[in-house]
């Protein structure tokens, strides 16, 4: 298993420390990480920004701080596609094309796509068969550049495992993988180790954030007490949260995955979003990731030497 760290972690959002991507790839070395997965939008890798000159600036940065680049991330709702009016899986796909095309040139090996968010509560077979068309569409767009297609369950169309494992037999594409993310399972209250085991043997790439919980109440004054919310999270460094984690790895190795562990800074962070912060909670990130795998360390770009023999 390669640990892996996403550039969202450091993109701006949710009020964090702002790389762009040749400081991201620096980074990513300088913490120890030994591959990357580049954010597909501004302000990383756009397919709007993403000429000849900035792909060979990437490649360069990359290779300056010894990290592979893995994986390039799509951001799709294929449920967008409602509006009739508006080709959304068209657009959508071409812009999958276009990742596929830079992976293909920055040597990655997967772009890593969404379904699509629940539109209508009733309209649950409508928005499958939307998703399912151009999941499969684009994992064969992705085949013919050479590049894994690899489905995250993240989006509300198959985001249970059931329905997740559902949604993959109908796409029922060589070419499309699970990348399977504990956290979704984990907060509908599943068991991350049987559900590895059984995702294990389909996964290209995994992708991990930990949560602490935070019960939120409203007060009800006519009732003199609380009515209990829906909790909020708060993320943590790997390990500190409520998932777990390690039971989660010991699924992935009794199913024999052999692929990409990222780590991703994907929402508001305990500690705040500065950069020393991110900093500490990916490296801290970094250690849980090779206890669980027993990866070995590493070496940072001021350790690596060049052996002439």
């Amino acid at each position: 298993m390669i640990p892996t760290l996403f550039s969202v972690s450091y993109a701006g959002f949710w009020g964090q420390c702002r790389l762009d991507l040749n400081a991201f790839l620096a980074k990513a070395g300088a913490l120890g990480y030994p591959a990357v997965e580049l954010m597909g939008k501004r302000p990383h890798l756009s397919v709007i920004d993403a000429d000849d000159r900035t792909i060979a600036e990437t490649r360069e940065a990359a290779a300056a701080a010894g990290v592979e680049i893995a994986t390039i991330a799509a951001y799709t709702n294929f449920t967008l596609a409602r509006d009739t009016e508006i080709p959304g899986v068209e657009m959508q796909v071409a812009y999958v094309r276009q990742l596929a095309e830079l992976a293909q040139r920055l040597d990655a090996k997967i772009v890593r796509i969404f379904t699509g968010y629940l539109v209508d509560q009733h309209g649950f077979q409508r928005d499958w068969e939307i998703c399912v068309r151009a999941v499969r569409e684009c994992a064969a767009i992705a085949a013919d550049c050479g590049i894994i297609l690899g489905l995250q369950n993240h989006h509300d169309v198959g985001v249970g495992v059931e329905s997740y494992v559902e949604f993959l037999d109908e796409v029922d594409h060589p070419n499309c993988r699970a990348m399977f993310d504990p956290w979704a399972p984990a907060l509908h209250g599943e068991d991350l180790r049987t559900c590895a085991i059984r995702l294990a043997p389909r996964m290209v790439q995994t992708t991990l954030a930990d949560y602490v919980r935070l019960p939120r109440y409203q007060y009800q004054p006519g009732l003199v007490n609380y009515e209990r919310l829906t909790d909020a999270v708060r993320a943590v460094p790997l390990g500190e949260g409520f998932q777990d984690l390690g039971g989660f790895f010991a699924g992935l190795a009794a199913g024999g995955f052999k692929g990409y562990v990222a780590y991703e800074m994907c929402s508001p962070v305990r500690g705040g979003g500065g950069e020393e912060n991110l900093d500490r909670v990916a490296r801290s990130s970094l250690e849980a990731i090779r206890r669980w795998t027993a990866a070995p360390a590493a070496p940072t770009p001021a350790s690596r030497k060049t052996v002439i023999v």
